[in-house]
């Protein structure tokens, strides 16, 4: 998924989310609240919230809204958040799926190109980044990788959301870096996938036409049993919340899902991808 940014300050937009955190962190102890009494009161997990205090992860417009409710801040944490407008490490077509997802009780994805950016490892991301165009210098590499490693904490910070992914048998077998990255990066894919909460199927090369061949596409639910849509192209993207456009890709991801392997035989083919790296 090409969530990355190539342009942006890092070490500016670091400490803005770090003065930003403080601004957090000091209203909710004067509200006299700990994180573990927080974190329900906005919607976001304890985890999230150290995240935001602590300035590693950019807070969504929802939790600036509700942060100014629930310490009663005066306006201060919303004007605190102006400078955050842009998201570090994002790319501006893909900011608003991104406050979506910690928000998911359900979240579909489906992959034609790589390995999907919530699945991926450290060392994977790295090459993506380092190998992208236009070149990249290394602090918004950092940056880029510290926000997508964020981003993918959501699969073990919400052990109750459920999350599907189905990813085309080519995308895994692309060697986008040396065998050893391969090789770790499918060892990551196979221990995410013994989580109750996670399935994860492949698309073999051996199914011809199937119902994702008009591109990668993204599912979601919230809470409140709001579904949205999501796909991009390059530098492009659509997010969808109308029923009737988010009901298409939801029957193609249903009849998807019928057409991949099944999870268990999805195991069977990674172990076999990895034993040819």
């Amino acid at each position: 998924m090409a969530d990355d940014d190539p342009k942006g300050n890092a070490s500016e937009t670091s400490e803005i989310l770090k003065a930003f955190g403080e601004v957090i962190k000091a209203f909710r102890k004067r509200a006299g609240l700990t994180q573990e009494q927080f974190a329900p009161m906005v919607g976001y997990s304890v985890p999230m919230v150290a995240s935001i205090e602590q300035g590693r992860r950019l807070p969504s417009k929802r939790f600036v809204d509700k942060a100014e409710e629930v310490l009663d801040a005066f306006g201060v944490i919303r004007a605190a958040a102006k400078p955050l407008t842009r998201k570090a490490g994002l790319a501006k077509w893909f900011e608003e799926w991104a406050e979506l997802e910690p928000l998911a009780v359900t979240l579909y994805t489906f992959e034609s190109r790589l390995v999907p950016g919530l699945l991926q490892t450290p060392a994977y991301a790295r090459t993506l980044f380092q190998k992208q165009i236009p070149a990249m210098g290394d602090d918004k590499i950092e940056s880029n990788l510290v926000t997508r490693m964020e981003r993918a904490s959501i699969l073990t910070e919400r052990p109750e959301t459920i999350f599907c992914f189905i990813i085309e048998e080519h995308a895994l077998r692309r060697q986008v870096a040396d065998a050893e990255v391969m090789r770790e990066q499918i060892d990551h894919i196979l221990a995410l996938g013994e989580r109750r909460n996670i399935d994860i199927q492949v698309m073999p090369e051996s199914r011809g036409h199937h119902a994702g061949l008009d591109g990668p596409l993204w599912l979601l639910e919230t809470e409140d049993n709001t579904w949205y849509g999501y796909s991009e192209g390059q530098r492009t993207a659509q997010l969808m919340s109308d029923p009737k456009e988010v009901s298409i890709l939801q029957q193609r991801y249903a009849r998807m899902r019928a057409q991949a392997l099944s999870v268990e035989a999805s195991v069977g083919l990674l172990r076999e991808i990895r034993g040819a790296l």
